[in-house]
């Protein structure tokens, strides 16, 4: 490829564009994080990034090139695509974003406000130049790093270009945050959160169920629902905590330090949550760890239908949740809902059968499928 990549990008940006403007984290010691660990944090100049940029220029030229000499009128299409895949695949990137139609724009890794804000004022500057349609340009930040950064630098990036920012909150509990060493307080989270807003950016906040174990869920989503109703983000995006290889926690678990929350135990953190939020923001559980996908709307206006979800989830009889979670997990199920198609159901339930006769636990099943995934 002429151009770098970095390892994730959140599913909200699956039609985005990747530029990677530093690598890896420069923190890197949150005990539940498997993404860059071993990997040393390092910033890339300007002039890589704006080569990168340059690069992804030059390749929606030539794929306008093509189009043109294949016939398809400059438009990449479905047929270009297929075209492009089969004989350059380096294109695929930008011929996937351009079908989408080449609005967004991701910057990778883990703290993109780590940047020096004029050097990133520099970079926002040129990519708006080659790619004037562009309309929405995200990134990750830490809380703590949001914090540091003033009023005045914070609106000078949002003047030149970007428009959101994901902060990975976790957790507002300020102990779990320390023993999770997430080197951020909760009043940093809350000083960051406003400052971003302050400064016109679009604010998302992740939310990681799970984070308390078993022990503290409550002070943890207590905590979470405190810092979130003085922030008010515009969007608060669900995750669930899943125990795989690399994570630093899974250590803990492995002593008995750290007891692994249930379904049914994030179930009802996300209940706590809700009826403990005082905000207006969106509610997304836009991840395929979630149980709950359904858990999306507008506080408080949704709040009747969100609770009811979690409700119908938890009221169900015992063999009855134990066949959405296996559902889920396996993606026959995306709703509450789709247990009421009788083949599905079934299928579900020969599932649950064979992992009897097999001797094996469901839920230990469960976790270690859960643990493919980032």
């Amino acid at each position: 490829m002429p151009f770098e990549q970095g390892p994730i990008r959140p599913p909200s940006e699956a039609e985005s564009l990747l530029i990677r403007i530093n690598r890896n984290c420069p923190w890197n010691k949150c005990l539940f994080c498997p993404v860059y660990k071993g990997k040393k944090f390092s910033r890339r100049t300007v002039e890589e990034i704006k080569g990168d940029i340059q690069a992804f220029k030059e390749a929606e030229q030539r794929l306008k090139a093509l189009s043109l000499q294949h016939g398809y009128g400059g438009a990449v299409t479905v047929e270009l695509m297929e075209l492009i895949y089969q004989q350059e695949q380096e294109l695929f990137q930008v011929a996937m974003w351009l079908y989408r139609g080449g609005k967004n724009v991701f910057l990778q890794d883990a703290d993109g406000l780590a940047m020096p804000a004029d050097k990133l004022v520099e970079v926002l500057t040129f990519l708006k130049k080659q790619f004037p349609t562009v309309e929405r340009v995200t990134t990750y930040a830490r809380g703590k790093t949001a914090a540091k950064r003033s009023l005045e630098q914070l609106t000078a990036i949002r003047e030149a270009g970007l428009t959101r920012v994901h902060i990975g909150m976790e957790t507002g509990h300020d102990p779990l945050l320390t023993a999770m060493r997430k080197g951020v307080t909760a009043a940093e989270l809350v000083e960051g959160g406003k400052k971003l807003k302050e400064a016109g950016l679009s604010l998302s906040e992740y939310v990681l169920l799970g984070l308390g174990g078993k022990d503290g869920w409550q002070e943890h989503i207590l905590g979470t629902a405190e810092v979130l109703n003085a922030i008010d983000p515009h969007f608060i995006r669900l995750r669930t905590l899943a125990l795989r290889r690399k994570i630093p926690l899974l250590e803990h678990v492995e002593a008995g330090m750290f007891q692994r929350q249930t379904d049914e135990g994030t179930a009802r953190e996300v209940k706590l949550l809700l009826e403990n939020l005082r905000v207006t923001s969106t509610i997304v559980s836009d991840h395929i760890l979630n149980l709950l996908e359904e858990i999306e709307g507008k506080l408080p206006w949704d709040m009747p239908r969100l609770l009811a979800v979690v409700n119908g989830y938890l009221d169900m009889p015992e063999e009855r949740r134990a066949n959405f979670r296996l559902g889920r997990r396996l993606g026959h199920y995306r709703t509450l809902g789709d247990m009421e198609d009788k083949r599905r159901f079934a299928e579900v339930e020969g599932l649950r059968r064979s992992l009897l006769e097999r001797g094996e636990d469901q839920e230990e099943f469960i976790v270690k499928h859960l643990a493919r995934y980032v």
